[in-house]
């Protein structure tokens, strides 16, 4: 049995390829064999990605209560030691939207923290 090289199957997978890798520099747009490995890629690299965007958000609520900290005359590290002695069980994205859009709110939060921690220090 001969081998298909024209068949529809064949040419409707060459041609997802090519349409996913629609916008690509040079030949990775046109070329199917390079278009293949840039499309594999490409995904592997989005798969990842959206993994380490968690992390990126992550890093983004940390820089923004770190610099309400500073400003509240507490470090990051402080602060969050603090909340926990406190009991105060919140996220650091809502304390960063806190410390973003409702000072007054964050300024109540860190001076929970403070004093707890002065509680620990009287006690030890």
């Amino acid at each position: 049995m001969s081998r298909a090289v024209d068949g529809s199957k064949r040419k409707n997978h060459r041609k997802k390829i090519l349409k996913q890798a629609k916008g690509y520099w040079g030949r990775r747009h046109s070329n199917y064999k390079t278009a293949k490995d840039a499309v594999t890629k490409a995904l592997s690299y989005a798969y990842r990605d959206r993994k380490d965007r968690k992390g990126d958000f992550r890093r983004i609520w940390i820089i923004r209560i770190n610099a309400a900290c500073q400003s509240e005359g507490i470090s990051y590290s402080r602060l969050m030691d603090g909340l926990n002695k406190a009991g105060v069980t919140i996220n650091r994205k809502a304390l960063a939207f806190l410390a973003m859009e409702d000072a007054a709110a964050f300024k109540s939060v860190a001076d929970q923290a403070k004093s707890a921690l002065a509680k620990t220090a009287l006690g030890a």
